[in-house]
């Protein structure tokens, strides 16, 4: 069965970095989307990045752009989120998701994913 297990996340400061890990079973990880997701009390749930198979690019939403990247080691059927300068809005439990995937001319980020791990919660403190 699909898994989709997080780790990496707590506590940190603003303006801190913290790596969050996704570890994948279950599914050949090369036909997969992967990405991260997450929801803050108050909050919509968002798409915050993903890595697609079908054109190998990544993506990243407007509020993380330029201080989050997504990375994936293939070998070990894992995928990082690397987030720096955190901020406390960035305070949320966060999800790695993945997705089937064949076709995607809109890019991974439009995708509805069906598999979901059970998040980690990240905490920014001020």
């Amino acid at each position: 069965e699909v898994q989709l297990v997080e780790s990496g996340g707590g506590l940190v400061q603003a303006g801190e970095s913290l790596t969050l890990s996704c570890a994948a079973s279950g599914f050949n990880f090369d036909d997969y989307a992967i990405g991260w997701f997450r929801q803050a009390p108050g909050k919509q749930r968002e798409a915050i990045s993903c890595i697609s198979h079908y054109d190998d690019r990544t993506y990243f939403s407007p509020s993380v752009r330029g201080r989050f990247t997504i990375s994936s080691d293939n070998a070990e059927n894992k995928v990082y989120l690397h987030m720096n300068n955190l901020k406390p809005d960035d305070t949320a439990v966060y999800y790695c998701v993945a997705q089937w995937e064949l076709f995607g001319p809109l890019g991974c980020l439009t995708y509805a994913y069906d598999h979901w791990g059970q998040g980690i919660q990240v905490t920014v403190s001020s």
